[in-house]
C-alpha cells in the first residue's frame, strides 16, 4: 500500500487553542507517522450502516498519536463493529509510550461538495474529544482544510462546529444538543457548498457560514475519540473514570451535491 508521511491535524488545533505551534512545526512533530495516500479523484455518494467493515473505504489509525498534547495512542484494538454499530473506544491500555489507547478511522477516498451525515452517540467525561469531521492537509500536497463537529464531553449538552481554511480556524461556535450528545443517538449533518456551509443537528439547521473564506479542497471523512492531559482550557481536566469510554456510530453517509437523497431521514431529502 502506498503511504505518505502524515501531518497531525490536531497539532493545528493545539496551535489555534494554545497559540504557539506553527504549521511547519506541527508537521515536524509527527513527521514519522504514516497513513495511506488518499485517492486523487473525488468519491461518489454512499451510505454505510456498518453491517460490516468495508476496508476498501476505511483506514484504521494505529501506532501513533497526533502530538504531545494527546495522552493516548491510536490503536486498531479500540475499533469494533457489532450489531450494525461502529464503536471507537478510549481505555487505559498502554500502547507505545502512552498509558491510554484511543481510536480513529478515516476514509481512503476524498469527497467534495455535498452532504456529510453521521448518526452517533458520544460518551461523557472531561479531557475527551469525540469527533466527526472532514480533513485534508500537507501530507496530500494540499492546504489544511477542515469542517468539524466536535463533542468536548466535559459538557455533553453542546457540540462545537468549526472550519479550517489553509490552516486557519474560522466560523467556530457551540451548538446546543437537546437531551445531550451522550444520552441517545443524534443525527449530525454538514452541507458543504461552494458559497456556504450549513450544520444540522437532528434535521434542524443550527449554523450557517456564508463567506468567501471556506474550505475548497476535497477531504477525507474522519471519526475519532481521544484525550488530553494538557488542553485543559478547552477540554477540561482529564480524569480517567475507570471504565472503557465509547463513541458509537450507527450510520455515515455522503451525498454528492445535486444528487438524489439516499435514505428518508437524510438532510439531503429536505434540501431538494
Amino acid at each position: 500500500m502506498s503511504v505518505q508521511k502524515r501531518w497531525g491535524r490536531r497539532a493545528q488545533v493545539l496551535s489555534a487553542r494554545n497559540a504557539g505551534v506553527s504549521a511547519a512545526l506541527a508537521f515536524a512533530l509527527v513527521a514519522g507517522l504514516q497513513v495511506p495516500v488518499a485517492a486523487q479523484e473525488t468519491a461518489k455518494s454512499f451510505v454505510d450502516d456498518f453491517s460490516n467493515f468495508q476496508r476498501s473505504r476505511w483506514y484504521v489509525s494505529d501506532g501513533w498519536s497526533n502530538g504531545d498534547y494527546q495522552n493516548c495512542t491510536w490503536s486498531s484494538k479500540m475499533i469494533k463493529i457489532a450489531d450494525g454499530v461502529l464503536t471507537l473506544s478510549f481505555d487505559e491500555r498502554p500502547y507505545k509510550e502512552r498509558n491510554f489507547s484511543c481510536a480513529e478511522v478515516q476514509t481512503k477516498q476524498l469527497f467534495s461538495y455535498g452532504t456529510f451525515e453521521a448518526r452517533l452517540k458520544t460518551d461523557s467525561g472531561a479531557g475527551l474529544n469525540n469527533a466527526f469531521f472532514t480533513f485534508i492537509g500537507p501530507q496530500n500536497g494540499k492546504p489544511h482544510d477542515e469542517i468539524d463537529f466536535e463533542a468536548i464531553t466535559k459538557d455533553t449538552s453542546r457540540i462545537e462546529v468549526n472550519t479550517y481554511v489553509d490552516g486557519k480556524p474560522h466560523h467556530g461556535g457551540k451548538i446546543d444538543v437537546p437531551g445531550g450528545t451522550d444520552k441517545e443517538f443524534n443525527d449530525y449533518a454538514i452541507v458543504w457548498e461552494p458559497d456556504q456551509i450549513r450544520w444540522f443537528v437532528n434535521g434542524q439547521l443550527v449554523k450557517t457560514a456564508a463567506s468567501d473564506i471556506l474550505p475548497k479542497e476535497p477531504q477525507k471523512i474522519f471519526f475519532s475519540i481521544w484525550g488530553s492531559d494538557t488542553m485543559k482550557d478547552w477540554m477540561g481536566d482529564f480524569s480517567f473514570p475507570g471504565r472503557r469510554l465509547n463513541m458509537l456510530v450507527d450510520r455515515v453517509a455522503y451525498t454528492e451535491l445535486g444528487a438524489d437523497c439516499q435514505f428518508p431521514e437524510s438532510v439531503a431529502c429536505k434540501l431538494k
